[in-house]
C-alpha cells in the first residue's frame, strides 16, 4: 500500500463507541476516508452515515467486506459477534480494529488467532488507555529503565454504583462473557503489562468472582437500559493474583457494584520497581523514589492542550496498516488477555490456581 494512499475505513457496528472511532477518524482526514458503516438496526447505522457525513449505509457487514475501496474495518458489536466478524473480515483481507475483548470467550479468541495467523494482515485491539499521555510517560521512564526491575503492579477499576443495562446483553453471560472482569477488567490488565514494559509471560493465575449486589438488583449504574425481566448471571466483583515467569506478580481488582469508598473507586495502576514506582490514575500520575536517604516524588499530569489518546490511538493504528508495521496492541496482547480472563474465572469455579496453557 503506498505511503500516500489515503485508507478506506468501513465500521461495523454503529451504536456508542461505533461513534466514537468515527468522530476520531474524522480528525485525521488526511490518513483515511471513513466511507461505510453496517448495523443490523439498518436505521441505526442511516443516523450514524447522516451524522458524520458517510456516504454508504449497510445492514449486513458483509457488504462492507465486499467493496474493494476499504483497506480496513474497525469491529464495534457485541462481544459473541467478535470472533465471527474478525474472522470474516480477515478473509475478506481486510485490516482489522477489534474492539475489546478479543472475543466472548477463549475458545473464540483461539479461532481469531488461527485465522490471523499468515493472512498478512494487521489485527489491532484498540486499547485507548495506552495512548494516554500519562502513560505514555510511564512507559517512556520505564523503557529507559528509571525504575529498574519492574517486579509487582496493583491494578484496580472498583466501580460502587455501576452495572449497566441490568438483565441486557452486558449482564448475560451467553452475550458478554461476563461481567465486570472481561468489561473493565480487560482494559486494566492490558495497560498494567504495557506500564510493567515486561516481556516476561504469565504463568498462572488465582482468582475469584462474586455476584453479590447484582443478583439482588443492587448497584445499578447509568449506562445502558434495564431489563427487569432479563437476568444476571455475571459476576459484579472480581479478584486475581497473577504470576509471571520471571517471578513477577500483578494484583487485579475490578467490579461494577462494591461497598468501597468512592475515593478509591477510580481506575489506577500503581508499579513497583527496584529503583522507583509509578502511579496512574488517568490524567494524572507520579513517579516516586529514594535519594539522599529521603522519598522523593515527581507528580505530572495530561497537558490542557493534549490532543487526546483515542486521536493518538487512531493514528497508529492508520499509521501501521498504511506502513505495514505491527501495532502495540496487536492480536497476541489481546489473546495473552482473554488467556487470563479464562483462567481467573476457571479457578474462581474450582478454587484452585490455573497454570496457563499457551496452546493454540
Amino acid at each position: 500500500m503506498s505511503s500516500g494512499k489515503k485508507l478506506g475505513i468501513g465500521i461495523i457496528g454503529a451504536g456508542g463507541i461505533g461513534g466514537v472511532h468515527i468522530q476520531n477518524l474524522k480528525k485525521l482526514p488526511d490518513l483515511c476516508e471513513v466511507v461505510a458503516v453496517s448495523d443490523p438496526f439498518e436505521e441505526s447505522a442511516k443516523r450514524r452515515a447522516a451524522e458524520f457525513n458517510i456516504p454508504h449505509v449497510f445492514k449486513d457487514h458483509a457488504d462492507i467486506l465486499k467493496r474493494s475501496d476499504i483497506d480496513a474495518v474497525i469491529v464495534c458489536v457485541p462481544n459473541k459477534f467478535h470472533a465471527p466478524i474478525a474472522i470474516d473480515s480477515i478473509k475478506a483481507g481486510k485490516h482489522v480494529v477489534l474492539e475489546k475483548p478479543m472475543a466472548i470467550d477463549l475458545a473464540a479468541a483461539k479461532d481469531i488467532i488461527k485465522a490471523h495467523k499468515g493472512s498478512g494482515k494487521i489485527m489491532m485491539l484498540p486499547h485507548q488507555m495506552r495512548w494516554e499521555w500519562v502513560s505514555e510517560e510511564i512507559k517512556k521512564q520505564v523503557a529507559a529503565g528509571a525504575l529498574g526491575k519492574i517486579y509487582h503492579a496493583k491494578t484496580s477499576w472498583l466501580r460502587r454504583k455501576g452495572i449497566p443495562g441490568w438483565g441486557s446483553l452486558f449482564t448475560t453471560r451467553s452475550e458478554s462473557g461476563g461481567g465486570p472482569l472481561i468489561d473493565i477488567g480487560v482494559h486494566m490488565l492490558d495497560l498494567t503489562f504495557h506500564l510493567m514494559g515486561t516481556s516476561s509471560k504469565p504463568v498462572s493465575v488465582f482468582g475469584a468472582t462474586y455476584a453479590e449486589l447484582g443478583s439482588k438488583k443492587k448497584g445499578i449504574g447509568g449506562w445502558g437500559t434495564p431489563d427487569w425481566k432479563g437476568k444476571f448471571d455475571v459476576e459484579d466483583f472480581a479478584t486475581a493474583v497473577i504470576r509471571l515467569e520471571d517471578g513477577g506478580t500483578i494484583q487485579l481488582d475490578v467490579s461494577w457494584a462494591l461497598h468501597v469508598d468512592n475515593d478509591n473507586s477510580a481506575p489506577s495502576i500503581q508499579v513497583f520497581g527496584t529503583d522507583g514506582g509509578a502511579i496512574w490514575k488517568g490524567k494524572k500520575g507520579r513517579f516516586m523514589t529514594e535519594a539522599f536517604g529521603r522519598t522523593a516524588d515527581v507528580e505530572f499530569e495530561t497537558p490542557s492542550n493534549d490532543e487526546g489518546e483515542r486521536v493518538r490511538m487512531a493514528r497508529h493504528f492508520l499509521e501501521c496498516f498504511r506502513d505495514n508495521k505491527e501495532p502495540i496492541s496487536n492480536a497476541m496482547t489481546g489473546f495473552t488477555n482473554m488467556l487470563i480472563l479464562d483462567a481467573i474465572y476457571q479457578s474462581s469455579k474450582t478454587g484452585r490456581e490455573v497454570i496457563l496453557d499457551w496452546n493454540l
